[in-house]
């Protein structure tokens, strides 16, 4: 793999140069009280845009560019393969290339949690296994959810629980119902956080109900929460989320961290003031324009965004105008 030898000699240097955020040090009124987590997830994700050519084939180059600028924030890793990575359009081979890049970019104290689940269990294994080779530090899984109706709580316990037995890195679920129509169960999330090698769970359904529940539940075992936008971030840390995976720290990085930052420290004030003006272009980038969306903002701040793979479809021009309104409202452009 030429081209990734040649990604990570070039990005290393510059990479290495910069100041990354140390580890949580201050857990504030946010994070839930207990023991400290074998591996701290505690800080803000950013889950990668994958970078695509005008030939909808995957840009390394550009995935250099981004990186690059990415390397002056403080996030607490990167997740490459979620849902804003188009996962489900890229094939077996260019994930794990994908994974392998990355991973060979960034300093070691930076995480990376790399996208492995699949509809069988079998596949899920195996390509966990592969991410893990290819340099991830944690495999995040997606709920299975072809077959919804037959994922009853004692399916997905059982899926996820041979999983994270054949697993040689921490597993952290992911409920992304949005998406799959298909929410985990509360009961499999308190079951399988009891599980050593299942680590925590990054919830998108933006029920805080749910989510302070989970934190409440699952207080004694090795088990952390994230928040999977940044539409609810603040509310995730009120309940005791670690963490977040918000696609738009794909855009608007510094000032997510800033709300870490912010409610750690017990500035609920300031970081209310903050998280309002994220909370309309959040939803512009996922529900409202997905990732088009996303992607055609990050040009506007100095990343490459570029296509997306096919049936995905670019923006109109009056949705790119609508795009670009709500940036601008909320003072960001």
């Amino acid at each position: 793999m030429a081209f990734s030898t040649r990604l990570a000699s070039s990005l290393r240097p510059a990479l290495a140069a910069l100041h990354w955020a140390a580890p949580r040090q201050c857990r504030g009124l946010s994070i839930a009280q207990g023991s400290e987590p074998s591996l701290d997830l505690g800080g803000i994700f950013p889950p990668l845009a994958t970078p695509f050519s005008l030939s909808q084939e995957v840009d390394y180059a550009q995935l250099e560019g981004n990186l690059r600028r990415y390397a002056s924030i403080p996030f607490r890793g990167l997740v490459v393969l979620g849902s804003n990575g188009e996962y489900p359009y890229l094939a077996p081979r260019e994930r794990v290339e994908v994974v392998s890049c990355v991973r060979q970019a960034l300093p070691r104290d930076r995480l990376l949690l790399a996208g492995s689940g699949c509809e069988s269990t079998q596949a899920t294994i195996e390509l966990t296994v592969s991410m893990a080779e290819a340099g991830a530090d944690v495999a995040l899984v997606v709920t299975p959810c072809y077959y919804r109706g037959a994922m009853t709580t004692a399916a997905l316990v059982h899926h996820y629980t041979e999983v994270g037995d054949a697993s040689p890195i921490p597993v952290v679920l992911y409920s992304v119902p949005a998406n799959t129509g298909l929410d985990l169960p509360m009961e499999a999330v308190i079951t399988l956080a009891q599980h050593p090698n299942i680590i925590g769970i990054k919830d998108s359904g933006g029920d805080i109900t749910r989510m302070g529940l989970m934190v409440h539940k699952t207080r004694q075992e090795d088990f952390q929460v994230l928040a999977g936008s940044a539409g609810f971030l603040l509310a995730s840390y009120a309940v005791g989320a670690s963490g977040g995976v918000c696609a738009l720290a794909n855009v608007l990085g510094d000032p997510l961290c800033q709300l870490d930052h912010l409610c750690r420290e017990g500035q609920w004030l300031e970081a209310r003031d903050l998280q309002h003006r994220l909370i309309e272009p959040n939803t512009a980038v996922t529900r409202r324009f997905g990732i088009p969306g996303l992607k055609k903002a990050m040009e506007w701040f100095g990343y490459y965004g570029g296509p997306c793979r096919a049936p995905l479809a670019p923006l109109s021009p009056a949705q790119v105008e609508e795009l670009r309104s709500t940036f601008s409202a909320n003072g960001w452009l």
